[in-house]
């Protein structure tokens, strides 16, 4: 039986994987480093280990601070909605059906920025954010962790996610997972993955053909 869906947000959510791109690409342009769709997508999506292996250790606290700070600062500049059309519609017709939470790398006060246009965290039991201290994904520790904290098993649960180290995660945490392609990486096979959607409309379907199971 389906209780629980687990979300990632950034690029599932909220269209606000570009925003974290850019950041990141600004951030290191001071240091002279050009940041390519390519290695965003084979340091940040694949694994996470990011760009910070291109600066000196001791300029990498300092470039981390300012990449948070500068997504903080696109992140406010948004004067509408950042969530996908159709998203908050979406969670408002599943909540009264399954409970939904967010397990996600970003710090909660990113998350907060992202939706406070709009109404979808009204839909959203709990947020497991990177301040729960548990190693990020591709790691399956924060989906662990949101099970412990949900007192819930694996087989009652689905994970959505749109990255290769997140679909990494969740099948390692024992999770079925529906990938669903960006922009970014929409011809990424995404192996491991449950089910595969090019959109949220096709993601909508998969959930409740799922829920209409249980």
């Amino acid at each position: 039986m389906l209780k629980a869906i687990l979300w990632d947000n950034d690029g599932v959510l909220s269209d606000t994987e570009r925003l974290f791109f850019d950041a990141n690409r600004a951030v290191l342009a001071d240091h002279g480093i050009v940041l390519s769709h390519a290695d965003y997508v084979a340091w940040y999506l694949e694994d996470a280990r990011g760009a910070w292996h291109l600066l000196p250790p001791a300029e990498v606290p300092a470039a981390r601070r300012a990449r948070d700070a500068r997504y903080a600062q696109l992140l406010e500049q948004a004067t509408a909605p950042l969530c996908f059309p159709g998203v908050e519609a979406m969670l408002a017709r599943l909540a009264p059906r399954v409970e939904m939470s967010i397990v996600t790398a970003s710090y909660a006060e990113h998350i907060a920025l992202a939706h406070r246009h709009g109404g979808v965290l009204r839909h959203i039991g709990r947020v497991f954010a990177r301040e729960e201290g548990m190693r990020p994904k591709p790691h399956p520790d924060p989906y662990l962790h949101a099970l412990r904290r949900l007192g819930l098993d694996a087989g009652e649960c689905i994970a959505v996610e749109d990255s290769p180290r997140g679909v990494a995660a969740a099948s390692a945490a024992g999770l079925r997972c529906i990938a669903l392609r960006s922009d970014l990486l929409k011809d990424y096979p995404f192996t491991g993955a449950w089910r595969v959607v090019d959109s949220h409309h096709a993601l909508e379907r998969e959930l409740d053909g799922l829920l209409a199971a249980t």
